[in-house]
């Protein structure tokens, strides 16, 4: 129904009369994946695909990727990026309030009147550009695709960090992070009508890196290695490495367990529907919680278009127009 419904919005908009139309356009898909402050990338990514000509027709976001998706369909992209850019380590700290509830470590609710300023009262079935952000459902696992609704509660449900950001009560189910599901949404592409789906993958640089350990007393001694930076909320900015002194803290843990599961799901799910094209951004070398950083991962998300603009046009022209 959803495909039809796109062919249909198409071939009106389309060219040509008398006995002959002409050929419609694939209808493209833009799959925006998790990766907390990492996803400042979007930004570069959706500016240069615009710059290019390739707009996509459907986003769907997943976390980060749900706040910046939403931003662009609703037309505030320019607001978002304002925004990533103004961000200080002590602006983070003043956007965190501390919660009670036991829930999460934060609310949330200075962040959402931070979007609400920006996207007032957006709902999602009425933005110029076909948006769904995906969450998990919190004690089934489901899958939830929130393609209806406010735009600002959807994000937030979208990139509830368990544990650190309370969970989001919408449509009678309470959510959180849909990185734990779903971490770069391609399937939801496809379902909303998409003929070919880009994918924006945040950890392209550190999938891989896992291996099995068969017998760890027989590794020899790591090299005496730094403890790794901590970011604007005490937290390591990225994988606490091998031979670091000292136990883990509670912070370090759940960073590195988020990483690691989001890590194998990512890839899971990328080989069992990879996408028409990919689009790796190379951010390894920023940390999950370095929002501060937005001005060099928007720019590293340019890169990332620039180099891959020529598979892009090659996919987009391989797809059947009919």
């Amino acid at each position: 129904m959803a495909l039809s419904l796109f062919r249909k919005a198409y071939d009106d908009g389309g060219g040509g009369g008398g006995g002959g139309r002409a050929p419609k356009r694939p209808v493209v898909g833009l799959a925006l994946g998790a990766g907390a402050a990492r996803g400042w990338a979007h930004i570069g990514v959706l500016d240069e695909l615009t710059r290019e000509g390739l707009k996509p027709d459907i986003v769907v976001g997943c976390s980060i990727g749900a706040v910046v998706g939403g931003a662009y369909c609703a037309g505030k992209l320019a607001d978002v990026e304002d925004f990533a850019r103004s961000l200080t380590k002590r602006r983070v700290f003043g956007l965190l309030d501390l919660s009670f509830s036991g829930a999460g470590l934060f609310g949330g609710r200075r962040l959402e009147t931070r979007l609400m300023q920006a996207l007032a009262e957006a709902r999602i079935e009425s933005l110029a550009t076909k948006f769904a952000a995906v969450a998990t459902e919190v004690g089934t696992g489901h899958e939830i695709w929130l393609t209806r609704g406010n735009l600002v509660e959807a994000m937030r449900a979208s990139y509830a960090l368990p544990g650190i950001f309370e969970p989001v009560q919408t449509g009678g189910r309470w959510l959180f992070d849909g990185a734990l599901v779903n971490p770069v949404p391609i399937t939801v592409c496809r379902a909303l009508g998409a003929d070919m789906v880009i994918a924006v993958n945040l950890n392209a640089d550190t999938l891989g890196r896992g291996t099995v350990i068969q017998d760890h007393m027989r590794m020899e001694r790591a090299e005496a290695e730094e403890a790794p930076p901590l970011d604007a909320l005490g937290m390591t900015t990225r994988s606490r490495p091998r031979g670091a002194a000292g136990a883990p803290g509670l912070a370090t843990v759940m960073v590195d367990a988020f990483n690691i599961t989001q890590d194998r799901i990512t890839r899971s799910r990328l080989a069992g529907d990879p996408p028409d094209a990919m689009i790796g951004v190379k951010l390894g070398r920023i940390g999950l919680f370095e929002f501060h950083r937005a001005e060099e991962s928007i720019n590293l998300g340019r890169e990332a278009v620039r180099r891959a603009i020529a598979d892009l046009r090659e996919q987009l022209a391989l797809v059947p127009q009919v």
